[in-house]
């Protein structure tokens, strides 16, 4: 998908600010027994189509509204994914502002989980 100019200069100032990972440092993660929140900011229809098995679905519309009630505690540690990392970055960068200490971004997003092997679900 081709992004606009504007959206890119966003997400890029946002990954300046933000931890990110990739799939590989995600599965060695998940692998060694880290505890976190995966968590699918992508819209209605694509969580729908598909995610991540035990993901949890807070789209990039609502996340703000809902994380603290969701996920009271500012240290637990967010994985969050979007189709390909740019969504997800400006939603790490949100929480961030609001006091979320460990919110990464997973870098190549649903296209790169859905090659990783994990388990999925629609």
């Amino acid at each position: 998908m081709a992004h606009n100019p504007g959206f890119l200069k966003l997400v890029n100032e946002a990954k300046s600010r933000v931890k990110e990972i990739d799939v590989r440092a995600y599965l060695k993660m998940r692998e060694a027994g880290e505890e976190h929140i995966l968590v699918d900011t992508r819209e209605d229809n694509e969580w729908a189509a598909g995610h991540v098995a035990g993901a949890v679905h807070l789209s990039k519309g609502i996340i703000e509204r809902d994380i603290e009630t969701k996920v009271p505690d500012v240290n637990a540690k967010l994985i969050l994914y979007c189709g390909g990392g740019f969504r997800s970055a400006l939603v790490a960068d949100n929480l961030r502002q609001m006091g979320y200490r460990n919110a990464i971004s997973l870098d190549g997003g649903w296209k790169a989980l859905k090659e990783s092997g994990l388990p999925l679900e629609k």
